[in-house]
């Protein structure tokens, strides 16, 4: 049987970014501000990695702390939080039966070499590859990643799993990858191009092998 590769996002997807994001956000300016400012920091962020495709994300976050008027002092606060943000729960389970079933995994992300490895580690479950932006000087949605995992594997992926629209879902259309859309939040968007729709990872598993017999 041919290799069955399937990538994913991390933050967002794997692990609990909007909660890690927000409880800093929430420290840094209150509780009262911390959904406002949560909602501003995703407007920013993409904005500044696509004025400069080659910052460290690192400094990403800082420039997003930066524009939202974090106290100098917490500049690097998102930095220094982000190795510690949580697993979703069923998030092991469902990547562990996929391997079971013969999947090879691989994730994608906008981030870097040390924060993937501490995410990694605590997802506990082993993924063949991680490309990380910082290495290959290109954040999503540009087709870059994709275009990584092509050239070291010698084809695009079976399926690409995300919950990002913006990041993911619209560039594996883009490519022709079929895409599962992990719509945790219950967004309605009728711009969505996904595949499928789940709402969390639990029948990640049994959607992966139906969209490979399809």
């Amino acid at each position: 049987m041919a290799e069955r590769w399937a990538t994913f996002d991390c933050y967002g997807t794997l692990i609990d970014w909007n909660g890690g994001l927000r409880r800093e956000l929430a420290r840094i300016f209150g509780e009262v501000r911390a959904d406002g400012q949560l909602a501003r920091y995703h407007e920013l962020e993409p904005e500044i990695e696509a004025d400069e495709p080659t910052l460290p994300y690192r400094e990403v976050m800082a420039r997003a702390l930066d524009r939202l008027g974090a106290p100098p002092g917490e500049r690097e606060a998102l930095g220094r939080a982000l190795p510690s943000w949580e697993v979703f729960g069923e998030v092991p389970a469902a990547l562990a039966e996929a391997r079971r079933r013969g999947w090879k995994l691989c994730i994608l992300s906008n981030t870097d070499r040390y924060f993937i490895e501490a995410s990694m580690q605590t997802i506990g479950v082993r993924f063949e590859r991680a490309i990380v932006a910082s290495e290959i000087r290109s954040y999503k949605p540009a087709h870059g990643h994709w275009r990584a995992f092509e050239h070291a594997v010698g084809r695009l992926p079976q399926v690409h799993v995300a919950a990002s629209l913006f990041h993911d879902v619209a560039t594996a259309a883009e490519l022709g990858i079929p895409s599962v859309w992990v719509n945790r939040l219950g967004e309605v968007d009728g711009r969505a191009k996904a595949t499928r729709e789940i709402t969390d990872l639990s029948p990640l598993p049994d959607v992966l092998d139906e969209l490979a017999a399809a």
